[in-house]
């Protein structure tokens, strides 16, 4: 298996786990959970996990000075305001219009990979992108999920925030996944993410009863931590190394697909040929941006 096939399962991986996760979080807040309550748990423990991890990892270094900027920006971007604006938005809208709007992510990653990285786009990549986000589209609107939001006009708002910030994240930690290991990147990131986030979680952890949770919520919580954050983050800073961040950010496209899905088989949608033929164009607009890669490499 060559290295750019394994970037690439890794970052399907990543889509399945974060693709399930729209449900999962959504069914702990707010029962069970407040936003900052799972940002909490979630950044604390991911922290303790890359950590412990790295004492055992012999490809682990320590950074540079002068990278310790672009870790500190990138603990902001892709851990403190991405999980802030996302947790708190999916609580006031729906998986639905989350799923929705996290389909034009990777039409942010791309211009901010012009923007700052100075990436080259072609007709193929192009046309792979509208193609999947189209099918993405098409997906979540021929839904009929039964997760209401309570305002869904912030909520969405803030999830649009927090694709822009998680977009950011993938072009500025690129560079870095050419000098330093996953782990040595990911241990410094949440590191300096949880630090941001850190007093703004104060209050509401003191209200959290765990004596309340089900096994429904000790599980999402677990996912949470170990899916979505531990595994998903690590396969997509591994991914990095040999793919480019608009790639990865494309492979978030796969997120809709998953959470109709999920609607499908738990929630009692139905499999129509819209959504057949939406999920199609995802996948074919994934095959569209990979074969520009490959042209480009000579492959």
């Amino acid at each position: 298996m060559t290295e750019s096939t394994k970037a690439h399962f890794a970052l399907i991986v990543s889509g399945l786990l974060f693709g399930a996760n729209y449900w999962i979080a959504k069914g702990l807040m707010p029962i069970y959970m407040q936003p900052m309550q799972i940002i909490f748990v979630r950044g604390a423990l991911a922290l303790v996990l890359f950590w412990f991890v790295s004492l055992f990892y012999k490809g682990t270094a320590i950074p540079e000075r002068k990278d310790h900027l672009i870790l500190a920006l990138c603990g902001l971007t892709g851990i403190a305001l991405n999980q802030a604006l996302f947790f708190t938005g999916l609580s006031l809208t729906s998986p639905v219009d989350t799923a929705l709007i996290h389909s034009g992510s990777p039409i942010i990653v791309l211009l901010f990979s012009v923007w700052i990285a100075g990436e080259r786009t072609g007709r193929s990549k192009i046309t792979g992108m509208v193609l999947g986000a189209s099918g993405a589209v098409l997906l979540v609107v021929q839904g009929n999920f039964n997760s209401d939001g309570d305002n869904h006009m912030l909520g969405n708002a803030l999830i649009f925030m927090n694709i822009i910030s998680y977009s950011l994240y993938l072009v500025l930690i690129k560079p870095l996944m050419q000098k330093y290991s996953a782990i040595t990147i990911m241990k410094w990131v949440f590191l300096y993410g949880f630090l941001f986030v850190f007093p703004f979680c104060i209050p509401s952890v003191a209200t959290m009863k765990l004596e309340t949770f089900t096994p429904f919520a000790w599980f999402s919580i677990t996912y949470i931590v170990i899916g979505t954050t531990f595994i998903t983050y690590l396969l997509t800073s591994y991914s990095l190394r040999t793919v480019s961040a608009g790639v990865a950010g494309y492979y978030i496209y796969m997120q809709p697909v998953i959470a109709a899905l999920i609607g499908i088989i738990l929630y009692n949608e139905t499999l129509t040929m819209a959504k057949i033929s939406a999920s199609f164009m995802v996948f074919t607009g994934v095959f569209l941006v990979n074969r520009s890669v490959n042209i480009r490499k000579g492959a």
